[in-house]
């Protein structure tokens, strides 16, 4: 018993020593944190305070520099240049007006600046960053940021800004930027690619800038900042370089881009060249063109209303949205058919009376001509309608639909722009799908006589006529037309060419070939084009056209006594040199008359600027993947706004 009670004492005496020594740790761990507290909340609080109170840390987007645009000879045709600005985040701004009113006694602020930056505003949030001026001149930046602390809220940066040195040339195919738009804004958050964009007020809208955006544009950088509450940086924690757009080389050459333009002065109309073999435009031609600079900060009412209500429309990209009926710019693709799907023998020799008469309806050749026996070279030199009114219901509409499906009419070509359209291939299908009541749906013989000429139904762009030609002087090869050829890596210089393969062969029989390029020859040499050709140093292959922009519903055609706007339009369609075909074009005249005496001498200036010696030599002297040292070469900064 007296052992038990010895025992309990002693295992009292051992807790309560424990208990001593826990009360003693955790007094000492309370002293040294009310010791702590003491030192910082007593001893160093004017500093904390202070850095607390006046510091923060800004994490700031850095845009990058887009890619710059090139000719095949490394000619500029878009770049960018450095800008001063001054932004404003409405959420810092107490009194909005008194601030620019304020503000204006520093940095002159037009009315109209004003406006824009007022509808800018209404369309933003209160935390974004909004510009108020641009284009600031390096004294009136300094001027302003030796003021800065009296305008919270207002920010000086520097951006980058595109810019389009050719103007007007080629502005249907380099296109533009602008402002970032909140439909702009829900494709990219669809997309994934809004965080790409942050701190960039500007995406492409037209043309390659907008196709080939996402190359162009780069990759944005950030930038992790110590700054005051003020605004002003203390110092840069961490930094994120951005990554430049790359640089795109055109397949264009400016050079023969400006020759062309300068035939349309004053004129409507459009013009595509391409390189038979490679799919390569070489031009691109409509007008009349507009200046893509303007777009780049957003157009002015003034400028709008002067583009948008021309009669003239210039924002309309000719070549690759409007549609035309190609008149007898069709008939070398019509002879063809004929002969691949055996209807018709080239030897065989049909009357033409000057008229082809079908129900009691005439058909009659264009101004009355009356060309008697005529063989199918003889029909394609003169350009005998007869011939092919005749044609036309032996083949039957379908077959020839089925057959110039494969050249590219009626089809998307798939050019790297936006807006192409697809045009009219008519057919029996295409009517019952186009039209609602029975009568309407069902196909007449007459129909098939209009069509065979290229009129009637028949509505395709341009660049479908260039691209058939390409394929026609290629011998039946299909690569889809592109203005995109190489792609060029402004950090390391490395250049990447676009693979080019045929989308298709179309199955052709030399014999045929042969006999609808002979005629087209003669076409140049003897017939409709000759006295446009007359004393070439190459031999040519082309057909002219005259298409009807109206229904004359029987009377006899006097230009001089129609409108001016429902006059007929001139076309024409050629590649050259006939053995080793470098350039096929197309071209035409809106409400320009006949294609022979308007269209024909166009390509003949284009042809003979291209063909010529020391520039076909030029050309072939040039290492692949090199750029051209006919024009200087301008290097992208890869200097970064700060």
């Amino acid at each position: 018993m007296f052992e038990y009670k010895r025992t309990t004492l002693h295992q009292k005496r051992r807790i309560l020593l424990r208990a001593w020594v826990a009360g003693i740790f955790a007094l000492a761990c309370f002293l040294g944190l009310a010791g702590r507290l003491w030192y910082l909340q007593v001893e160093r609080y004017e500093g904390f305070a202070a850095r607390a109170d006046q510091n923060r840390i800004a994490v700031e987007p850095i845009p990058p520099r887009r890619g710059e645009i090139l000719d095949r000879n490394g000619v500029v045709l878009a770049r960018n240049y450095r800008d001063y600005t001054l932004e404003v985040v409405p959420a810092n701004v107490k009194d909005m007006d008194a601030l620019l009113e304020e503000l204006n006694t520093i940095v002159n602020i037009s009315p109209f600046q004003r406006r824009r930056f007022e509808q800018a505003l209404s369309q933003s949030g209160r935390y974004s960053s909004v510009i108020l001026r641009n284009n600031l001149s390096d004294l009136e930046a300094s001027w302003f940021a030796a003021h800065a602390y009296k305008f919270p809220g207002v920010e000086l940066k520097a951006r980058w800004v595109r810019e389009y040195p050719q103007g007007e040339t080629a502005a249907h195919v380099i296109g533009y930027v602008g402002r970032i738009s909140e439909s702009d804004m829900a494709r990219l958050e669809e997309e994934g690619e809004l965080g790409n964009y942050r701190g960039t007020n500007s995406i492409g809208k037209k043309g390659i800038e907008k196709t080939w955006e996402r190359v162009l544009h780069g990759k944005t950088g950030v930038e992790e900042v110590e700054v005051t509450a003020s605004g002003r940086p203390v110092r840069t924690l961490a930094r994120t370089d951005p990554v430049p757009g790359s640089d795109l080389m055109l397949s264009l050459d400016i050079g023969l881009q400006k020759v062309a333009e300068a035939q349309f002065e004053g004129r409507r109309g459009a013009l595509v060249a391409i390189e038979p073999g490679t799919g390569e435009v070489l031009a691109f031609v409509s007008a009349p063109s507009f200046d893509p600079n303007l777009f780049v900060d957003g157009i002015d009412v003034e400028s709008w209303r002067e583009l948008n209500e021309s009669p003239d429309y210039p924002l309309i990209n000719r070549p690759l949205y409007s549609t035309y009926p190609i008149g007898s710019t069709y008939k070398p693709f019509v002879a063809l058919a004929a002969l691949e799907l055996g209807i018709r023998s080239p030897t065989l020799r049909v009357p033409d009376p000057g008229y082809f008469e079908l129900g009691g309806q005439r058909f009659r050749n264009a101004a009355g001509a009356v060309y008697g026996p005529t063989d199918m070279h003889r029909a394609i030199v003169v350009s005998s309608d007869t011939y092919f009114y005749s044609l036309g219901p032996e083949m039957g509409v379908n077959a020839l639909h089925d057959f110039s499906k494969q050249f590219g009419f009626g089809q998307l070509t798939g050019i790297d722009l936006d807006g192409e359209r697809r045009g009219v291939l008519p057919s029996t299908e295409w009517k019952r799908q186009n039209y609602r009541k029975p009568e309407q749906q069902r196909w007449y013989a007459g129909e098939t006589v209009s069509v065979a000429v290229g009129q009637g139904y028949n509505a395709f762009t341009l660049l479908q006529l260039a691209q058939a030609t390409a394929v026609l002087a290629d011998g039946g090869t299909y690569i889809e037309p592109h203005l995109v050829s190489k792609i060029r890596n402004p950090e390391t210089g490395e250049i990447k060419s676009k693979a080019i393969e045929p989308t298709h062969v179309i199955d052709l029989k030399p014999e045929n070939l042969k006999v609808v390029r002979d005629a087209m020859v003669d076409v140049l040499k003897s017939g409709t084009a000759r006295r446009a050709f007359a004393g070439a140093d190459y031999v040519a292959a082309g057909k002219t056209g005259t298409a009807q922009v109206f229904s004359l519903r029987g009377a006899k055609y006097n230009a001089a006594e129609i409108e001016e706007r429902l006059r007929d339009h001139a076309l024409f369609m050629a590649y050259a040199p006939v053995e080793n075909p470098r350039i096929a074009l197309a071209l035409i005249v809106e409400n320009g008359g006949w294609g022979a005496t308007v269209a024909a001498p166009i390509a003949r200036t284009i042809f003979d600027y291209w063909l010529d010696p020391e520039r076909v030599a030029a050309r072939e002297a040039l290492i692949p993947g090199t750029l051209s040292q006919e024009e200087p070469q301008v290097q992208p900064s890869t200097e970064e706004p700060s």
